[in-house]
């Protein structure tokens, strides 16, 4: 709930999807439903070892659907695939400033699941809300590289 005193929110254009990630025990037989639909992978599949994840990523109008499958054993995908199977594992947004926004949502009381940003694909910065704080769906924030 957002009180008078709390920062203002963005408004709805500064906050725009960047991806939406599916966690799958192979990312072969996960590909096939999207390949079929005629999605075309955005490069090649990028290990993100920080997640413990290898991510391959396909192109879907202006945003992308990312398939995530676990490299080790106890990274927070294979828990995932383990309590809940194969499907839908967070929504990603994209944000100019990662470290202001992280700062901003703490004011209005939310919870991340680690205190700085870490490494993500394709060399962004990324920074996980908490499902509880997200009504029970896991939130990332994105900030891609600086383009010269």
């Amino acid at each position: 709930m957002l009180h008078a005193s709390a920062p203002r929110p963005l408004l709805p254009e500064h906050l725009t999807l960047d991806h939406v990630a599916i966690a799958t025990p192979d990312l072969e037989e996960g590909s096939q439903p999207y390949l079929a639909l005629g999605l075309l992978p955005e490069g090649p599949d990028e290990e993100v070892t920080s997640q413990g994840v290898r991510v391959r990523a396909f192109v879907a109008g202006q945003t992308l659907i990312e398939l995530l499958a676990p490299t080790r054993e106890d990274s927070p995908v294979a828990a995932f695939l383990a309590r809940r199977g194969a499907g839908l594992h967070h929504t990603a947004y994209r944000v100019a400033d990662l470290d202001s926004e992280m700062a901003r949502l703490k004011a209005l009381g939310a919870r991340f699941l680690q205190e700085t940003p870490t490494p993500g694909r394709a060399g962004t910065r990324v920074a996980f809300l908490h499902p509880k704080w997200g009504a029970g769906t896991l939130i990332e924030l994105v900030q891609h590289p600086l383009t010269p």
